[in-house]
């Protein structure tokens, strides 16, 4: 199978790929173009993904299509935009048309879940990675960046913490519990939900925000050195699913949501005036600290005594 007749036939006819509200060429040209209205700013954002150091090789290639998606999108969301659309670069080390329609059907449904359109990309062969490229748009001047935290604000995340790093030990086979147990789990690792709602929700009231990838602590720590404050996180406050409480202990569940990584919720800063309105909005709001004066990120046990810091999230090129 050929790079064209590929990308034929598992992605320029899948259902993402077809007309969509916002896209004026898709696959095809040279180039997709992009419709904003007047008033609109475009969202971008990248990201990759390799095998063996973002997923596990091999694995169920739907699974991948759905996860590798969701990475990207829930970049917008922690933005506040709107869903437009995405591009795709896949790099195979082999066309094997089994597992390129597994993979087109789980990033399809993810497609449709987030209101994406498939415009382009790019395939190419050699060891296995996926390279999205995902548009949104927003009204002018309404993003949500990591910069505006203000001293008085409450730190806010989306929804429990935990279950995608709680998974991982699943994932990668070191440890076995009952399918009902883990399937909870799994799903919050393999098919994320970008918070695109909430996101948009949070335009013009949330003065800081970003999506957690690299764990609570790690991620709080980039909205404290981008606004220039000290965030306070009280340990206690973190929301757990029952679905984590159920496999791992209180201590072992509350390192996963502070450190594990994967979660893609949102975290937040807000005005204590905009909680009670955005909250009866998003029923899974949870306040889990605040910002102060100072720098850096703090973590607090029940009584507000500092706690020292469990190693923050994955870093790449960390020796």
């Amino acid at each position: 199978m050929g790079e064209f007749e590929l990308i034929r036939r598992f992605f320029a006819a899948a259902p993402c790929a077809q007309t969509a509200a916002g896209v004026a060429l898709g696959i095809g040209d040279d180039c997709a173009l992009l419709q904003l209205a007047a008033g609109e700013q475009l969202a971008v954002s990248t990201d990759t993904l390799v095998a063996g150091v973002h997923f596990p090789d091999p694995c169920d290639a739907f699974l991948l299509g759905q996860r590798a998606l969701a990475v990207a999108a829930s970049d917008l969301a922690a933005m506040g935009a709107a869903p437009l659309a995405f591009t795709l670069a896949l790099t195979l080390p082999a066309a094997e048309a089994a597992w390129l329609e597994a993979f087109a059907r789980g990033l399809g449904q993810m497609a449709h879940g987030c209101g994406l359109a498939l415009v382009g990309g790019d395939t190419t062969r050699g060891p296995l990675s996926l390279t999205l490229t995902v548009f949104g748009r927003l009204p002018a001047g309404l993003a949500l960046t990591r910069s505006g935290a203000r001293v008085g604000d409450l730190l806010c995340v989306g929804g429990s913490l935990g279950d995608a790093a709680g998974a991982l030990a699943l994932v990668l086979g070191q440890q076995q519990v009952e399918e009902a147990l883990a399937a909870p789990l799994l799903a919050r690792y393999w098919a994320p939900q970008p918070q695109l709602a909430l996101g948009q929700l949070l335009r013009g009231k949330a003065t800081a925000a970003l999506d957690i990838s690299d764990g609570l602590l790690a991620d709080c720590g980039h909205i404290a050195r981008a606004s220039g404050v000290a965030l306070l996180i009280e340990r206690e406050r973190l929301p757990l699913s029952p679905a984590l409480l159920a496999i791992y202990d209180r201590e072992a569940a509350l390192n996963h949501a502070l450190a594990g990584g994967d979660d893609y919720r949102l975290a937040f800063t807000l005005p204590a005036a905009q909680m009670a309105e955005l909250q009866a909005a998003w029923p899974e709001l949870t306040v889990v600290g605040r910002v102060e004066q100072g720098e850096g990120v703090q973590l607090l046990d029940a009584g507000g005594r500092s706690l020292d810091l469990p190693e923050t999230g994955y870093q790449h090129f960390r020796p």
